[in-house]
């Protein structure tokens, strides 16, 4: 019976990737809560197991007193020295307890106590090795769904993939193989909670890590993405080596690095721009694939008012605005964009009202001019007059 309690411990540090010892001591916490709620919870009990053999002693462990006030806890100097001739008060003594004597009710507890006890270190364990991980991406297999939310098995433990962390319109069935990322672990009162992501932007830029070596060697920088998940992502990037194009780098040859990313994110657009200082460069370039005629921006209001050409002005916008919602979310800018011909029809506007508004500040200064010469000149008819 100890050889098999040994080797039940050993199987399950195995298993759960937990501490030996730190199992034995669950254990020897289990018998002592049965012992105690066998014998009363005033009685001191002591619970050791011996790990090489796992040989169980229960010991009740009582002071030596004169006059017992608490036989639970306290036993007299003659009852003592009927065991030992050399107790003294105030001494500690103990008497063993046979494991027989914790009956069945007793040894059930102890179960539902180790149970629970394997089941913390468990928790503890895998909370302390998925922390760390934390943005990591990582792969499992789905083996089922609650309550519209994915289970998916990382091999040592279960993640949750949650609804609102799953891409519009991707579905999946027991026995896939997914790819996700690490978002954050939950510590619940009933247990430890994975949770994964497939909508975070940091997604994709993980991914771009994997196929990309000069971004997982930080040659070429991710400076912004933003993403509508299912839809379109917007990637800027940089290069700290001038002779590295990080746009080619991220797209690959033929597109192929770039595709690879698209096929885990089931045909998500993606566009990739080159970071810039240079506000008007930016926001040109954030709006790919449009081109872009003119820039204008106002660097007080952090607003941009773009041209594009008629034929680009729905690509520059984008089916309901998508297109133009990510650039500004990319760049940080208001962004507003009009066609070629609105801005030649409020440039004709805008001249024609320069030039009224010249017209009216010609005719003012004429008007004062002539107002100026009338008191120039009755002014000095007056002082003719007074000459006189």
């Amino acid at each position: 019976m100890n050889k098999e309690l040994i080797a039940v411990i050993d199987e399950i540090g195995r298993q759960k990737g937990i501490d030996k010892t730190r199992v034995l001591n669950a254990v020897e916490s289990a018998l002592q809560t049965a012992a105690k709620k066998r014998f009363g919870q005033g009685e001191n009990i002591h619970v050791e197991i011996d790990p090489k053999t796992g040989e169980i002693s229960v010991v009740s462990v009582k002071t030596i007193v004169e006059t017992v006030t608490n036989p639970k806890a306290e036993i007299s100097l003659q009852e003592a020295r009927k065991v030992d001739d050399g107790a003294e008060i105030g001494d500690e003594i103990g008497s063993v307890i046979e494991m027989d004597e914790l009956g069945r009710i007793a040894a059930q507890t102890a179960k539902q106590v180790i149970f629970q006890k394997v089941r913390e270190a468990e928790w503890e364990v895998v909370q302390r090795e998925y922390s760390t991980r934390q943005g990591d991406l990582v792969n499992g297999v789905i083996i089922g769904m609650e309550r519209k939310n994915y289970i998916v098995d990382l091999g040592k433990t279960e993640a949750i993939l949650p609804i609102q962390e799953q891409i519009p319109r991707e579905t999946y069935r027991r026995g896939d193989r997914i790819k996700a990322m690490l978002l954050e672990v939950r510590r619940t009162p009933k247990d430890v909670q994975v949770i994964l992501t497939r909508t975070h932007p940091q997604f994709v830029s993980k991914l771009f890590e994997l196929e990309v070596p000069e971004v997982t060697e930080k040659i070429v920088e991710i400076k912004g993405i933003v993403r509508e998940p299912g839809d379109r992502t917007k990637i800027a990037v940089s290069s700290r080596d001038k002779a590295v194009d990080p746009v080619g780098a991220c797209v690959g040859i033929k597109g192929s690095r770039v595709q690879a990313v698209v096929r885990e994110l089931r045909g998500e657009k993606i566009d990739i721009v080159a970071w810039t200082t240079d506000p008007r460069v930016f926001i040109a370039e954030a709006l790919n694939p449009a081109t872009i005629e003119k820039v204008g921006i106002d660097e007080e209001k952090k607003s941009a008012l773009v041209v594009v050409a008629d034929s680009q002005l729905s690509l520059a916008i984008g089916k309901n605005g998508q297109n133009v919602r990510l650039a500004a979310k990319l760049t940080g800018w208001k962004i507003d964009i009009i066609s070629g011909t609105e801005y030649e029809k409020k440039k004709v506007e805008r001249d024609r009202e320069i030039r009224a508004a010249l017209a009216e500040e010609a005719a003012d200064q004429r008007e004062q001019e002539e107002a100026r010469a009338q008191r120039e000149a009755a002014e000095a008819a007056a002082k003719a007059e007074v000459a006189e």
